[in-house]
């Protein structure tokens, strides 16, 4: 679903093709002072509790290499860079040496092109591009803090957002959403018994890692190249403007996790914070858990993302999910706002086939499918499936090619008198990624929409991502 973000001069992905108000409503402008005030200052316990976990470690780890969490969706790396995988090289031994005491540099560029080359609107021209800068810092090779690590990233994003050129539910571009300079997500995080049991607080996104599509890397358009297009019924975060979180992840047997997520709902991000710098605990405190099942993999290594190294052999990842906002929402029709929002959401991704068992080369497969009240919420469920052929062409470099296809589906509580019923928009994309080179990634698209916003009108787009790292 599409909400606007009228404040921020563009808008989100999920912006909706009319004019019609949001969902929700905002909190109760007549509600006492002190409960206001008590919710904030929950979540504000919550991450003091968040903090307290890594002043006092409780159990001793066994010392391993240590595997960072992937950058969200269009982000992510496919590939490991390796001592050529940069444009600007490894700045004379630097980058080397500071990666040997813990500290890890990513600086990278990138952009989708995008045609509408049928629609009932005017052929347009739509390019988003995105710079991000990344540090992650081991603090055990550091300064001796074993199993505690740092991250931080920031970006610079803007560009023509073509969704809401021509009135989608499903968003072109798994990128576009609001023009912005800002600080994103930064975190400390600290592990015990052998990842075990992780917990993490500090400023990130709930759908970075709940409702994030496993192989976002390999599709573009929104639903399936970040994460699940309706997640924000509940608000629950987005990058990049993420909020003050905390998340403790447990791994109680090998195949099997279970974590839990406290966040800041906030249903004008890039306003509340328009830097990132400074964290605002002005949000509804919203609860996001998930259950996982990865057959053919430890659950303790299975990270939001997935790359080439992790598709090795034959291994899946079976995941229930449920958000909760207990703010007050608006029903169509009823002056009496409701107590309480949420959703709930099933996905699944499994190696289909794979030519060596050991190796990547191979067939995957990923559904997804998400509901939430149909009397709160407008764009109340939605549904996404693919296909993923890895290294299909006889190429010296990595390259894949992915098809999928998205359907949403709007509540007819929320069609006005006299409109005609809402159809299900539907959404076919076919994309193939090639790594040419070491540091440029290049992946040309096509997609087509039928009943584009619940109405008549298809279109056609056409274009290419490209990633440069830096």
């Amino acid at each position: 679903m599409q909400i606007s973000i009228r404040d921020s001069g563009a808008t989100h992905p999920w912006n909706h093709p009319s004019e019609e108000k949001p969902e929700w409503s905002r909190l109760e402008k007549g509600l006492p002072t002190f409960l206001l005030h008590g919710r904030l200052l929950r979540l504000l316990s919550f991450l003091c509790c968040g903090l307290y976990v890594f002043v006092f470690p409780i159990y001793p780890q066994s010392v391993q290499e240590a595997e960072q969490e992937p950058l969200p969706g269009p982000d992510n790396h496919e590939t490991g860079q390796g001592p050529h995988g940069h444009l600007f090289g490894d700045w004379g031994g630097e980058r080397s040496r500071l990666l040997e005491r813990g500290v890890k540099f990513d600086f990278q560029y990138v952009s989708d092109s995008l045609w509408n080359l049928k629609s009932e609107q005017k052929e347009r021209f739509a390019s988003w591009n995105r710079f991000r800068g990344t540090v992650d810092i081991d603090l055990g090779t550091l300064i001796g803090q074993k199993n505690l690590y740092f991250h931080v990233t920031a970006l610079w994003q803007g560009g023509g957002n073509l969704g809401a050129y021509l009135g989608l539910l499903t968003s072109p571009s798994g990128m576009s959403s609001a023009n912005t300079c800002r600080l994103d997500s930064w975190w400390i995080e600290k592990r015990w018994l052998d990842e075990r049991i992780t917990a993490r607080v500090g400023q990130f996104a709930g759908q970075d890692f709940y409702g994030a599509q496993h192989y976002a890397a390999s599709f573009i358009f929104e639903p399936m190249g970040y994460a699940l297009g309706n997640l924000f019924t509940t608000l629950e975060s987005f990058d990049p403007p993420s909020t003050p979180a905390m998340e403790v992840r447990v791994v109680p047997i090998h195949n099997f996790y279970v974590k839990s997520m406290v966040l800041a709902a906030v249903e004008a991000p890039f306003s509340q914070n328009p830097t990132g710098l400074v964290p605002q605990f002005n949000g509804t405190p919203v609860s996001v858990s998930e259950i996982g099942f990865t057959p053919g993999k430890e659950a303790a290594s299975v990270r939001a993302f997935d790359n080439v190294e992790g598709r090795k052999g034959y291994s899946g990842l079976y995941q229930f999910g449920a958000s909760y906002n207990p703010a007050k929402f608006t029903k169509p029709g009823s002056a009496t706002p409701q107590s309480g929002n949420y959703l709930l959401y099933w996905m699944a991704t499994q190696v289909l086939w794979r030519m060596d068992p050991k190796e990547a080369k191979g067939l995957d497969g990923t559904i997804a499918y998400d509901w939430s009240p149909p009397s709160v919420n407008r764009n109340y469920t939605l549904l996404t499936a693919g296909l993923r052929f890895n290294e299909p062409l006889p190429l010296p470099f990595h390259n894949t090619m992915s098809l999928g296809y998205v359907r949403n589906s709007l509540s007819s509580q929320f069609l006005p008198t006299g409109v005609p019923a809402w159809k299900t928009e539907q959404g076919v994309e076919f994309n193939a990624l090639l790594d040419v080179l070491p540091m440029l990634l290049l992946q040309p698209v096509v997609q087509y929409y039928a009943n584009v916003g619940g109405g008549a009108q298809r279109a056609v787009v056409f274009g290419f991502r490209t990633k440069v790292e830096f």
